[in-house]
């Protein structure tokens, strides 16, 4: 299967995006958005990834364990799945209370990727 993927730099600028007034812009001195992408990667060229909510999971959760960003990761994290189910020809209904509380889950390690990916398929 083919999908439409995101860059670093496309990242970024979601990132960008999601931030308020007065937070802190721009990347973690000591953390790389690029590796954290890679675990999409590698997920894709082993197979692990079968469809578009599996990608969008693998991303979200990429960004939000991968803390790339001074501030707004789980907000960025949201945006990146977002906008892959969007480029992918997907959309999704869902509450943005729950969302925001499984976003949370999936960056503290409570919430595992695949459960996140069977949640997301049930909101298409």
């Amino acid at each position: 299967m083919s999908f439409l993927l995101l860059s670093p730099d496309q990242v970024e600028a979601l990132h960008d995006m999601v931030l308020n007034p007065g937070e802190l812009p721009g990347r973690a001195l000591d953390k790389s958005l690029e590796g954290a992408l890679s675990r999409v990667d590698n997920r894709l060229i082993y197979g692990l990834i079968e469809d578009v909510f599996d990608l969008a999971a693998a991303y979200a959760t990429a960004v939000a364990t991968g803390h790339c960003f001074n501030d707004g990761n789980k907000r960025t994290a949201y945006r990146t799945m977002v906008v892959c189910l969007k480029l992918n020809g997907v959309t999704i209904t869902h509450e943005t209370h729950d969302i925001g509380n499984r976003i949370i889950l999936l960056a503290q390690g409570h919430l595992p990727e695949a459960d996140f990916a069977d949640w997301l398929r049930s909101r298409a």
